[in-house]
């Protein structure tokens, strides 16, 4: 049995953050064989398209994988609103070589980084800090306006720094790190887009027999 390839095609470079969470996911139903994990990292096209149906035969053609997660943050729109817009891309592929999956954090993916403080003050380069950081209650997640803006303000309270040196720390760093220091997602079970995608990939996984032992 062969290496299992997946490549994310994510809305921005600072989605690569998603990465680990469906490795996590892929290893907890059961996907045993060596994974090799692909960002679609479109900026080296030649002509990057615009258009989701054109990214997604773009991603497929130069990163090729058995598995395609396609990702979009709902924003100010619903779930649907974006699985359809996904579903109707990739209706627009003749005959994909790859299946593929929806990735729809409510509203941004760095909702999906707030649960969890120990990695948050360790992000921040500051894993003993004693500041008290107002974390936002995980069953709220999903109703949080701005969760960047939210993550990046609990970034700085956590790293302890003040003045000149506050507004020099590199929120977008910490942001990309604080996925570093987690080692289980599943409280993010409660809430309804990650356990939309748990759904569909236990699924996919199953069907396809990616879960048989390997070797």
């Amino acid at each position: 049995m062969s290496d299992l390839r997946f490549t994310l095609l994510s809305d921005g470079s600072s989605d690569q953050v998603l990465m680990p969470v469906l490795l996590w996911l892929l290893r907890r139903h059961g996907v045993s064989r060596p994974i090799q994990p692909l960002w679609a990292d479109l900026r080296r096209h030649p002509h990057p398209p615009l258009e989701l149906s054109d990214r997604i035969v773009a991603a497929l053609d130069l990163y090729p994988c058995e598995l395609l997660f396609v990702h979009r943050d709902a924003e100010n729109l619903s779930y649907q609103h974006r699985r359809t817009e996904i579903v109707t891309a990739l209706a627009d592929h003749v005959d994909p070589p790859a299946t593929a999956i929806c990735v729809i954090p409510v509203r941004m993916q760095e909702a999906w980084l707030l649960f969890n403080e120990p990695a948050l003050r360790r992000a921040a380069g500051n894993p003993n800090g004693q500041q008290p950081l107002a974390m936002p209650r995980i069953q709220e997640l999903e109703l949080l306006a701005n969760p960047k803006a939210i993550l990046h303000e609990l970034l700085r309270d956590a790293s302890g720094l003040h003045g000149r040196r506050r507004k020099k720390f590199s929120v977008q760093t910490g942001a990309r790190r604080v996925v570093e220091f987690i080692e289980d997602f599943s409280p993010l079970f409660t809430l309804g887009a990650f356990a939309a995608l748990d759904r569909e990939l236990r699924e996919t996984v199953a069907q396809l027999g990616w879960n048989e032992p390997y070797g």
